[in-house]
């Protein structure tokens, strides 16, 4: 059986008003400010720690405030939990602030790791409180800690001059509210039983982490937005070095589709030759993704271009190529593969460095072109060989980056080889640019997310047919 309560009575309850009103306004005017870094963080709707730390601790600190007052001291007398409550609170408000100190940048590292050890100890404190409830030994230890943590601190910030203002600021409404932190502990410490000034001199430290807080959110929104245009010119460069629409040819119709996975990508195609009697299609993937692969990805480039003479012979561009570019990536590499066909000859002559392989649709039926060597830009002795085989009217040529086939599922399973097989087979009537859409779109559809650029190269050889559109 719980002991019941005695009842209050309207003095008491008007007496404990009067004297709390101006914390019981503090305390939600400091709960209301933490509500708010909450609701702007979900509304910018991303993981700021900075806006996440200050409203837990302006939340926290508010409640604090509130669950001191003699008012609810009377609401909640009998209640066995609600003093186990108010005695963890004031070891979990320090653990959000030491985060939103060490998330701005203002500590240094061994002020982070003091800060972090302080924290794990404070949280123990609070989880045993919980448990075992109050007593007078752990709210000793806390007011020890909290006067040796913050007096360091503030020691450690009037050594230092900075040129930060966001420190600067900081470090003034630290001093304001470790002032009154400081004679609050003290009290405790000697046994004293003054009105509790402290949430006064946190209004003065609150206002300027707001401050830090607003200033240093906008300036990452400033700086977002401008590594964002930068993306977007990086994005129209790295498009105007993939080549136009391949020429009309009497023999060849070429459809190429390009999907990165963010603002610029390390897959890149070229036509090293294009004409009415020859093809030379190059498709290459770089490890990796985003920027750095992007700049080796105009490396390649100019990789391809400078070994335009040997456009007839795969194996020797291929190796030509890893010749200019190994050493020069950054210990990225670079999987390729190269086709040539020449309409006159009837041939064509394929060779790959670790790419997957060629893909080849004639009369209804899909064959793998294999012709592997090591991947480009890893390592300076590889070299490459040569498949020939006979170019027949009606043949479709499939050059692909591995996006494709490794398209995942929401369940882990590949695309794979054999699903791009039967989809090259199902193509075979409409033409390379339809064929190349349907693939891609394919591919999109299968992965639950894209993890992967997609790059497509589609070719067929009319043979002696008229001229066509690309």
């Amino acid at each position: 059986m719980y002991a019941s309560a005695p009842e209050m009575t309207a003095d008491q309850v008007l007496q404990a008003f009067h004297r709390d009103a101006p914390f019981l306004f503090l305390g939600a005017a400091i709960v209301a400010v933490g509500l708010v870094a909450a609701a702007f963080s979900a509304i910018r709707r991303r993981h700021d720690p900075i806006l996440i730390y200050l409203a837990l601790f302006a939340i926290l600190y508010g409640l604090r405030i509130w669950i001191q007052t003699d008012l609810l001291d009377l609401t909640m007398l009998g209640s066995s939990f609600f003093p186990r409550f108010r005695s963890a609170m004031n070891f979990a408000i320090p653990i959000p602030a030491f985060l939103f100190l060490q998330a701005a940048g203002l500590l240094h590292r061994r002020d982070k790791i003091a800060a972090y050890v302080l924290g794990i100890v404070l949280g123990m404190l609070a989880i045993a409180t919980l448990a075992f409830g109050p007593h007078h030994i752990l709210d000793l230890i806390d007011n020890v800690l909290i006067i040796a943590g913050l007096s360091t601190l503030a020691l450690r910030s009037l050594g230092k001059s900075s040129v930060n203002p966001d420190f600067v600021l900081v470090r003034r409404g630290l001093l304001i509210w470790l002032a009154f932190v400081f004679w609050e502990n003290m009290q405790s410490v000697l046994g004293f039983q003054f009105r509790d000034v402290e949430p006064f001199g946190f209004v003065a430290f609150l206002g300027a982490l707001g401050y830090v807080a607003a200033r240093q959110i906008l300036l990452r929104d400033q700086q977002l937005n401008e590594i964002q245009k930068e993306l977007e010119v990086a994005k129209r460069i790295q498009l105007s070095i993939l080549p136009a629409a391949f020429p009309n040819s009497a023999n060849f119709r070429v459809a190429a589709r390009y999907l990165p996975m963010t603002s610029v990508a390390g897959d890149f195609y070229d036509f090293i030759v294009a004409d009415n009697y020859q093809a030379g299609l190059l498709i290459a993937d770089v490890s990796g993704h985003g920027v750095p692969a992007a700049l080796i990805a105009s490396m390649v480039k100019v990789a391809a271009t400078s070994q335009r003479a040997n456009a007839d012979d795969p194996a020797r561009l291929l190796a030509g190529m890893n010749t200019v570019l190994c050493g020069n990536t950054q210990n990225q590499f670079v999987t390729a593969a190269y086709v040539h066909l020449d309409s006159g000859a009837r041939e064509l002559r394929y060779s790959a460095a670790g790419h997957p392989p060629m893909l080849l649709l004639r009369d209804g039926k899909v064959k793998e072109v294999v012709e592997n060597g090591l991947m480009l830009a890893a390592f300076d002795f590889a070299t490459y060989s040569t498949a020939t085989q006979r170019l027949e009217p009606g043949d479709r040529l499939l050059l692909y980056t591995d996006g494709i086939v490794e398209a995942t599922s929401a369940g882990g399973e590949f695309f794979g080889q054999e699903s791009l097989s039967a989809l090259l087979r199902q193509t075979a009537g409409v033409s390379p640019a339809e064929a190349a859409d349907r693939i891609i779109s394919t591919a999109q559809q299968w992965a639950a997310t894209q993890d992967d650029d997609l790059t497509v190269l589609m070719c067929d050889y009319i043979g002696n047919g008229a001229a066509s559109a690309s």
